[in-house]
């Protein structure tokens, strides 16, 4: 291994420990067997997933349709084709739309901030169409982009044939992807993540409470969203955040609402008192230098974004982090072009892999340094 590369691990590793006070791990008993078709608990800083039951199977989702149909709205509204306060016509299909209702009117316009708390809040099918046929035009053609997103964020199990849930042959998901979905709405849209713990809304003068007991039994929930057909039972996407650390539970197919909360509950229960997540290393952070070819300084060496690790209580502290930097680099360098590795293992397993990447841009150097590095390439 390169000198340079043993010394970054090296100064890697002391800091690791460092930041780790010597604690000894917490037992971690089995996790709870929940009566649900499929559900899964997901680490939604480190991505890592600490129980999961069926997760993969392909589930009807219900309402949890309308993550992935907030995720596109939230996509259209972030890049401008669509605004808060823009009014957007009600259509007679979007009127006529069965199951949950915000009971807006056909014919009249309504504000997109309004439909979207109709969508999330009151899980109102016809908030939801009117919101997709704003964005794409039609129901059919929003649910393409739908599933083009999911593709992107790497939904494996999913696919989408309508915008509210209600069952079709087409129409399915994995309790894995619903929180691999919930943890990007959360790290992407801050800003509109807000509705997701909302307790009620009203539209119409009428009033309707939000489905999500766990907001009023835990203060650390703020969201998501619950869904319910009768093929698919009562299912369930919550997430927490107690002390820095955030969890994302789905249950799916149980037997009634209070089953889907005290499965939920359970879930969340178990990775706080069992587990923990910690920032090792902050995005831009330098965490060591390379020598680039024809540039006369050294040049700093980042990661873009937070690193997370999550294990059980205690063991945190036997992390230990390898940068392998790519051989022979060689200016210019794009601040976006990764130059090498960080893996971070705990007990021989890795726990993160990420790249790295030049804190700024590299330009070439002078022209004696470019001449003598010219140089110096033929014979490396």
């Amino acid at each position: 291994m390169p000198r340079l590369t043993l010394r970054a691990a090296f100064l890697l590793l002391t800091a690791l420990i460092a930041a780790s006070p010597s604690v000894a791990s917490t037992p971690v008993p089995p996790p709870p067997s929940l009566p649900a078709k499929g559900y899964v608990l997901l680490d939604a800083f480190s991505g890592r997933i600490l129980v999961g039951q069926n997760d993969n199977e392909r589930l009807e989702p219900a309402s949890l349709t309308k993550l992935m149909t907030s995720y596109v709205v939230f996509h259209a509204l972030k890049e401008g084709k669509l605004r808060l306060d823009q009014a957007v016509p009600i259509s007679e299909h979007a009127w006529k739309a069965e199951g949950s209702r915000t009971f807006v009117d056909v014919g009249t316009r309504v504000r997109v901030d309004l439909l979207v708390q109709g969508m999330i809040v009151q899980s109102g099918n016809d908030a939801t169409i009117a919101l997709a046929e704003a964005v794409a035009g039609s129901e059919g053609t929003f649910a393409a982009l739908m599933n083009q997103y999911s593709q992107r964020l790497g939904l494996k199990g999913s696919h989408w044939a309508n915008t509210d849930g209600l069952p079709d042959p087409q129409h399915y998901t994995t309790a894995r992807d619903i929180a691999l979905l919930g943890a990007a709405l959360i790290r992407e849209f801050p800003e509109y993540y807000k509705w997701f713990s909302q307790r009620s809304f009203t539209y119409n003068n009428i009033t309707q409470q939000n489905r999500n007991g766990l907001l009023e039994r835990d203060p650390t929930v703020d969201g998501i969203k619950t869904g319910h057909t009768e093929a698919a039972g009562y299912c369930l996407a919550t997430s927490a955040l107690r002390d820095g650390m955030r969890l994302v539970s789905v249950v799916m197919g149980t037997a009634s609402p209070k089953v889907r909360e005290d499965a939920s509950a359970a879930l969340l229960g178990f990775g706080f008192n069992f587990f923990e997540t910690r920032r090792l290393y902050a995005a831009a952070q330098k965490i060591s230098e390379a020598h680039v070819f024809k540039v006369g300084d050294p040049v700093a060496i980042v990661v873009r974004n937070d690193v997370y690790a999550t294990a059980a209580r205690g063991e945190l502290s036997g992390v230990k982090a390898q940068l392998a930097l790519n051989p022979r680099l060689v200016a210019p360098l794009a601040a976006t072009t990764p130059v090498g590795r960080l893996r971070l293992t705990l007990d021989d397993k890795v726990i993160a892999d990420v790249a790295v990447y030049p804190a700024a841009a590299v330009p070439t150097g002078s022209l004696y340094r470019r001449l003598v590095d010219t140089v110096r390439l033929w014979f490396s």
